[in-house]
């Protein structure tokens, strides 16, 4: 796999441990700092290029976009998209994490839970936002800040007001929210890379701060999460749309509160602290994602675990040509046709007599890991990471095979 990590810092902690993960595990890797890209529009022609040379046989990119540099970070990656190369974070999900407000709404729409939050912009509305969270003491947070900054605990109604009046008149947007009394200078962060928490830990705050991050000089401990919390937090980076991210959660009365969704989190505080190798869960994510892309089904089903829907390819030479479906094996590895495509042909529900020939490839339902092991690599990476959208035929026969194992 050729890997591309996007970042501005190559010394860092972070970049330096995902370079190194990649490098062990046999990848070709660069560090590119983001800034010195050029995007290339042209009709039907989309392309990058990176001090001052054109950009090619990048199989994967794994973006670790600066705040600073959101605007300009996200349209590379965009680029990048554009020209069908896997992104283990897109360019709509990192803006979805960067903007809080947008997080909060997102999450809140989806009945994920959150600290009740308000966002005003009139002077009258301030004080029954402060009231409508439940009063002082309130959080008062600017949209747009990381590792702490910008977060501040007003302890009294006065107080709250005085900060977000001063804060607007400086041109700064504003959330009021809840202060969830009961996490007592706690938070949880759990690592989630594609469907699972890889990771978790909790941040005690010091002294009299209440903010735990460990930029803030918190300090940590590994927790083992719940399955209540895992869940939330693979659903909340999924709601956003993204693969790798960083879930802050508090513990409140009423189960996990999400503050935020971290599209770029750092790793040396969580790998530190749990002595697991989070960077090399990273890369392989990305390597199986590139070489075994999963289809996109847009969530209108939902399946049992350790099954998907995906596409596999019968390359020149293969064993299963002249092999008629049944003969093949897949309906006795738990492995379901779905669609046959043949040249320009689409034949929707292949009966099992069919006869396979060089160059089909099968739209299938079934285990992962039975699919997975029956690709060849190298016909594996020719496959694009493009995320496809299952034809009305497939998806209903994919929601009938469903039920009928849910049964």
């Amino acid at each position: 796999m050729n890997l591309a990590i996007l970042s501005c810092g190559p010394k860092c902690y972070s970049t330096r441990r995902l370079k190194e993960s990649a490098l062990d595990r046999g990848h070709h890797v660069k560090v590119m700092n983001t800034l010195k890209f050029a995007i290339d529009l042209e009709r039907g022609s989309p392309s990058l290029y990176y001090r001052q040379r054109e950009l090619k046989e990048i199989d994967a990119v794994l973006p670790r976009i600066g705040a600073s540099i959101t605007y300009f970070g996200t349209a590379v990656v965009r680029q990048f998209q554009e020209m069908n190369v896997f992104c283990a974070n897109t360019a709509h999900g990192i803006l979805n994490s960067r903007d809080k407000l947008r997080s909060l709404q997102l999450l809140s729409r989806h009945h994920i839970g959150i600290p009740k939050t308000n966002y005003v912009r009139d002077k009258k509305d301030v004080l029954p936002a402060i009231a409508r969270v439940g009063n002082a003491p309130v959080i008062i947070k600017l949209i747009e800040g990381t590792q702490g900054i910008g977060v501040l605990l007003a302890e009294s109604t006065k107080s709250a007001e005085a900060l977000i009046e001063l804060l607007q008149s400086q041109k700064q947007n504003v959330l009021v929210q809840k202060f969830v009394a009961e996490s007592k200078g706690k938070d949880i962060r759990a690592f989630v890379v594609g469907n699972q928490v890889v990771a978790a830990m909790r941040r005690v705050a010091q002294g009299q701060e209440f903010r735990s991050n460990v930029h803030r000089g918190g300090i940590t401990e590994a927790v083992e999460l719940n399955d209540q919390y895992k869940e939330v937090a693979v659903r909340a980076a999924q709601i956003m749309g993204l693969q790798v991210a960083g879930v802050d959660m508090l513990e409140g009365a009423d189960g996990p509160q999400i503050m935020e969704v971290n599209s770029s989190p750092g790793l040396e505080g969580i790998e530190t602290c749990t002595k697991l190798d989070i960077a090399g869960a990273i890369i392989d994510y990305i390597s199986a994602q590139v070489d075994f892309p999963e289809i996109d089904i847009r969530q209108r089903l939902t399946v049992s675990k350790g099954y998907g829907v995906t596409e596999l390819y019968i390359p020149e030479g293969s064993q299963y040509i002249g092999q008629t479906i049944s003969e093949s094996g897949l309906p006795d590895q738990d492995i379901n046709v779905l669609t046959l495509y043949r040249g320009n042909k689409v034949i929707p529900n292949p009966k099992s007599s069919r006869q396979l020939e060089a160059d089909d490839k099968l739209l299938c339902f079934g285990k992962l890991e039975s699919m997975r092991s029956m690709i060849p690599i190298k016909n594996q990476r020719k496959q694009k990471a493009k995320p496809k959208k299952l034809p009305k035929e497939a998806l209903e026969i994919a929601e009938e095979v469903h039920h009928q194992q849910a049964g």
